[in-house]
C-alpha cells in the first residue's frame, strides 16, 4: 500500500456569498475547503513519476475488448495506462482473468478489475426500484462482504493486483486487511463513482478508509473538483464522456482543465461510445472508443502542451512532491 497523506490546503479564493464564515472557518480546520475554490487555481500535484495525468478506458469487460485497445492504441501512437473491468470479477473464469493480467504486463496498463458480488446481482429486490436504486451496488448482508473478500482473493491469486470498490465498508475492510499482511501491501482500492460521492469531505474520509483513487459523481462543475484536490492527496479518475444511460455528456474540452486542477488524475474516457454500464463493448463501440481516447489525447497535447502523460508501465503508486 503506498501512504499518502491527507491535504490540508485551503480555498484561497473568497466564497462568491459573505454568508457561513464561522462554518466555513470549521471545516478549514478539519483540511477541508471553506468553498468550491476558483477554477483558476491549479493543483501543483502530480503522480509520483512527476507525471500530470493517466488515460483510462472503463468498462472494459471481455479480455478480447481489452486486447483490442491495448494493441489499437499502441498501434495508433498513444497510450492507454488503465483498463478497468466492470461486469465484476466473479462472472469471468479463472483463464480470462489470467489473459487480463497477462495484456496489462505485456502493454504496461494496469488492470482493474471489480469486485463482483454486488446489489445488482442479490437476490433482494430494492435495488431494483426507482427508490432502492439509489443505494448503487453497495453490499446487503455480511455474507456479503464475506464473498466480496473472498472475490479479491481469487482476484490476487490469479495475478490481480488493482480493485473497483463499490460499498465504503468493504474499502474499510480491505484497507484492515491490507494493513494487517492479510492482504498484499501493494494492492490497490478505487472507489467507485457508483457509490455516489462528490464532495471534499466524502473524499477525504474514503482516502482516511483506505482509498487509493478515488472516482467522484460525473457531472461536477470544475470548482466542484478543485475542491476535491483540495481535500485529498489521493488520485481522482474523473469521467470526460459518459455514456447515455448516466447523461451521455462529453467533456473533452474540459480535459485539459480537469487535469491543472485535479492532478494527479486519470482521465476516463470512451464510455460515450456506450449505451450503459456493465456491458460488453462491440467491435464498432470499440473503435468509437479509441478515437475518443485519441481526440482526448490530442486535446491535452494541443491546450495544455505543459501537462505530461505517465509512460505506459507506471507504477501504480499516487503522488509525488
Amino acid at each position: 500500500m503506498t501512504t499518502t497523506t491527507t491535504a490540508t490546503t485551503t480555498a484561497t479564493t473568497p466564497p462568491t456569498t459573505p454568508f457561513f464564515d464561522e462554518t466555513r472557518a470549521q471545516l478549514a480546520r478539519l483540511g477541508l475547503p471553506g468553498a468550491d475554490p476558483s477554477a483558476g487555481e491549479g493543483s501543483g500535484k502530480t503522480f509520483d513519476d512527476g507525471c500530470h495525468f493517466r488515460i483510462e478506458v472503463p468498462t472494459v469487460n471481455s479480455v478480447q475488448a481489452a486486447q483490442t485497445l491495448l494493441s489499437e492504441s499502441s498501434r495508433r501512437g498513444f497510450s492507454i495506462n488503465r483498463i478497468t473491468e466492470t461486469r465484476g470479477m466473479y462472472r469471468h473464469t479463472a483463464r480470462e482473468i489470467a489473459d487480463y493480467v497477462a495484456l496489462g504486463r505485456e502493454y504496461g496498463a494496469e488492470i482493474l478489475m471489480s469486485v463482483g458480488p454486488r446489489a445488482s446481482y442479490d437476490t433482494g429486490g430494492s435495488v431494483q426500484t426507482p427508490e432502492g436504486v439509489r443505494i448503487g451496488y453497495r453490499l446487503r448482508g455480511q455474507e456479503q462482504i464475506v464473498r466480496a473478500v473472498e472475490d479479491v482473493k481469487r482476484g490476487l491469486e490469479l495475478g490481480v493486483r488493482g480493485f473497483v470498490v463499490y460499498d465504503e465498508g468493504l474499502l474499510w475492510v480491505l484497507n484492515r486487511l491490507r494493513t494487517a499482511g492479510d492482504l498484499p501491501e501493494d494492492i490497490h482500492l478505487k472507489v467507485s463513482a457508483h457509490c455516489g460521492h462528490g464532495n471534499a469531505a466524502s473524499a477525504q474520509m474514503l482516502e482516511m478508509l483506505g482509498a487509493d483513487s478515488f472516482n467522484p459523481v460525473r457531472d461536477l462543475t470544475l470548482p466542484m473538483i478543485a475542491a476535491l484536490r483540495q481535500a485529498v492527496s489521493i488520485p481522482l479518475d474523473c469521467h470526460v464522456d459518459n455514456p447515455r444511460m448516466s447523461g451521455g455528456f462529453v467533456r473533452t474540452y474540459e480535459a485539459p482543465e480537469f487535469v491543472r486542477v485535479a492532478a494527479p488524475i486519470y482521465l476516463k474516457t470512451g464510455n460515450s461510445a456506450l449505451e450503459g454500464h456493465g456491458v460488453s463493448p462491440s467491435l464498432s463501440q470499440l473503435d468509437d472508443i479509441l478515437r475518443q481516447v485519441e481526440i482526448v489525447t490530442e486535446f491535452l497535447g494541443r491546450h495544455h502542451p505543459e501537462a505530461r502523460q505517465s509512460p505506459v508501465g507506471a507504477r501504480l503508486t499516487p503522488v509525488g512532491p
